[in-house]
């Protein structure tokens, strides 16, 4: 059945893998970025099945602007996802402050904006599926990745408590954790280097700036391929609440649950003993 999908971060990356994957698959895409002229030319302004819309997700008032016209376009919005992101890299002290806000502005709260406007409408039909694009990295911290883990971190939080919200208004969710993969996250457009310097760290950063910038295009993963498991799982009467997409990421997060469970196994002499008694 053809499905109406909300698409953020479509301009480039893996978002226009999502839409030519969605638009081969016979469902309509409202197909968002800052640049919709970009959007039409890279994935072609023939489709019947798509609609550009320019959409700064940082921007509450756009994200409800878009959803008026997706839905004044095509009667409905099925399934939402939040793609658009970017990626702070740094340690901790060297990120400034700004940075680290802007890092959060717009992973955390631009899906939130977006999701903030297309849920009336879904509670309205009953019906909808959001999709939020995490990170293997928003489940098991690294370095040089501080701002970048706060940010899917918390993503995470507010998707896996989002569930509970929804669910009573037939609205599904589904977390996306990819590892590495083929996109545009790493190209200058999409990446911001550290704007401090402190001298204990810069035998460090210069190695690791270099490191990340190697990478890019290097992955692993094929971002086509991870495109049309997405709208399979669209699909899906039942979809995951988590798909951690990749083999790197399946092994990491397999570990990092590994490492929990022995935590908590070390926490439980201690830590269960602070459930007795009568306190102070």
């Amino acid at each position: 059945m053809s499905k109406v999908n909300l698409l953020t971060g479509a301009g480039r990356g893996m978002g226009v893998d999502i839409a030519r994957a969605a638009l081969a698959a016979g469902h309509h895409v409202i197909a968002t970025g800052r640049r919709p002229d970009v959007i039409e030319k890279t994935l072609g302004s023939q489709h019947d099945n798509l609609l550009a819309i320019k959409l700064d997700i940082t921007q509450l008032d756009e994200a409800k602007a878009a959803v008026k016209t997706a839905i004044t376009r095509f009667g409905r919005i099925d399934v939402l996802v939040n793609n658009a992101g970017n990626f702070f890299a740094g340690y901790f002290e060297e990120i400034s402050p700004g940075q680290m806000r802007q890092q959060i502005e717009t992973n955390l709260f631009g899906p939130m904006n977006v999701t903030r406007a297309v849920l009336p409408a879904m509670r309205k039909q009953r019906d909808g599926h959001i999709i939020t694009i995490s990170s293997a990295a928003g489940l098991i911290g690294q370095e040089f990745c501080a701002a970048y883990a706060a940010s899917k971190f918390a993503v995470e939080g507010w998707m896996e408590s989002l569930r509970y919200d929804v669910e009573p208004y037939g609205i599904r969710t589904t977390i996306v954790e990819p590892g590495f993969f083929r996109t545009e996250l790493l190209v200058d457009a999409s990446t911001t280097w550290p704007a401090l310097s402190i001298d204990d760290y810069a035998p460090r950063t210069a190695p690791m700036i270099q490191t990340w910038k190697a990478m890019s295009g290097r992955q692993t993963g094929d971002p086509a391929k991870l495109a049309k498991a997405l709208v399979s799982i669209v699909d899906q009467e039942t979809p995951p609440q988590r798909f951690v997409a990749g083999a790197d990421a399946i092994d990491g997060v397999e570990a990092k649950a590994r490492e929990l469970l022995k935590q908590v196994m070390g926490s439980r002499e201690l830590g269960g003993e602070l459930s007795h008694g009568a306190g102070v």
